[in-house]
């Protein structure tokens, strides 16, 4: 019964994500936002504790939400060979990209923690 709250919690939370992105026109996807909403509920014990359960089933079984990946991938080989060093590229690039923002964001938000500290 815990898990089928924690599952609830979660779709319903999705829900009102989607439909606060879809109101307020807002750039991020409903997803986002419902993730972002239950960053707030898990403070609230009836929340963690049932969404907990799920997570922890979801985390076990990981492995397996992979598998439609593996079959898109095996469907779409034609494209993968003709793309397939420029995707590579490309995502190597954005990762290396991704990580030097994080750094230097990171190194702002620290420089800007020791001068309040020190200020």
């Amino acid at each position: 019964m815990q898990a089928l709250r924690g599952i609830t919690w979660l779709l319903l939370l999705q829900s009102i994500g989607e439909v606060i992105s879809r109101a307020l026109h807002l750039p991020l996807p409903g997803p986002v936002v419902g993730m972002l909403l239950l960053l707030f509920a898990l403070r609230w014990p009836l929340v963690h504790d049932s969404v907990s359960v799920v997570a922890e089933f979801l985390l076990q079984h990981l492995s397996l939400l992979f598998v439609p990946v593996g079959v898109g991938v095996m469907t779409h080989l034609d494209v993968l060979g003709k793309y397939g060093a420029r995707l590579c590229l490309i995502i190597v690039l954005s990762t290396w990209i991704s990580l030097a923002v994080t750094a230097l964001v990171l190194r702002a938000l620290m420089r800007g923690h020791a001068e309040t500290d020190h200020g």
